[in-house]
């Protein structure tokens, strides 16, 4: 088949962080090299409170702005803005987080990916790597999964600067779906509610014969998630670790569950249990 990249739809979401989402949105509206395709935006607000929706309205009104209930979450925002840009049909479907500050050829160099790669590998989903603004490290971005022994390890991906990269799952930060893996893995997985969702879509993916191709280089900038104050700060007390452990910023269990069986393999009864074990014992310091 030959790849079609006329019309692209970008899938994000929201939340109490207006400034943010707005230089987000102004990097995504300021891309060169994109004359010729159409871009439309499906952006998912979660009830925002500090006036992050009428803000995007009035400085952005192409946007197509959706209202969530305050209890979406990243995979809920997500699921229901792709939701409605499949309703419409588009060649390709790029996931975007809003805090993800894009290069300003960064879309450009994504459709150019997937076209170069296109006659080869057939229709793949193509990961725009993200890098930490001070430090120029890896922030997001592909991962290989490497079974050795009782472990699997995920190793983040390097982009090349010389071409294109084979990866085995990845970040959903800036990444591109063509439309004919849409239409056959769906959207995401709607057991999830905060993480794993990306990953979990790149592994089932690649399970139904749907490579993933980390693309030259880095597009856009985006700060590295800390731990402080998480269920992995060791300096916390348990309680409140256990609590976010818990949480759908954590390892939900049903969530994690669900993970390990569908894509760890033999090994999955102790990979479920390891996060909980850890932080129990060791204060979450070496929790994966």
């Amino acid at each position: 088949m030959v790849l079609a990249m006329k019309n692209i739809a970008v899938i994000v979401s929201c939340f109490n962080r207006k400034d943010t989402s707005l230089a987000g949105l102004e990097s995504l509206f300021s891309q060169i090299g994109v004359d010729g395709l159409s871009i439309t935006v499906f952006l998912v607000d979660d009830a925002s409170t500090d006036g992050t929706a009428i803000a995007i309205a009035d400085h952005f009104p192409a946007v197509r702005l959706l209202q969530g209930n305050g209890s979406l979450w990243w995979v809920g925002a997500m699921r229901k803005a792709w939701t409605e840009a499949m309703m419409e049909g588009f060649d390709g479907y790029v996931w975007w987080n809003d805090d993800t500050i894009l290069m300003n050829d960064a879309v450009h160099r994504l459709v150019g990916c997937a076209l170069e790669v296109e006659p080869e590998l057939g229709p793949a989903i193509i990961v725009g790597s993200t890098c930490d603004p001070d430090t120029g490290k890896r922030t997001s971005g592909g991962w290989y999964k490497r079974p050795s022994g009782l472990r699997i390890d995920f190793i983040p991906v390097e982009p090349s600067f010389d071409g294109p990269i084979r990866a085995d799952t990845m970040n959903g930060n800036f990444t591109l779906i063509p439309s004919a893996i849409a239409r056959e893995i769906g959207n995401l997985e709607s057991e999830f509610v905060h993480r794993r969702a990306d990953w979990d879509y790149g592994q089932r993916a690649v399970i139904a014969g749907f490579p993933i191709v980390v693309a030259p280089g880095y597009f856009g900038i985006c700060k590295e998630n800390s731990d402080v104050k998480t269920w992995k700060d060791g300096t916390i007390p348990l309680r409140a670790r256990w609590k976010d452990l818990m949480s759908p910023r954590g390892m939900d269990p049903h969530e994690w569950l669900l993970y390990t069986r569908r894509h760890l393999g033999w090994r999955w009864p102790l990979y479920f249990i390891s996060p909980y074990v850890k932080v129990l014992f060791n204060g979450g310091k070496t929790c994966i």
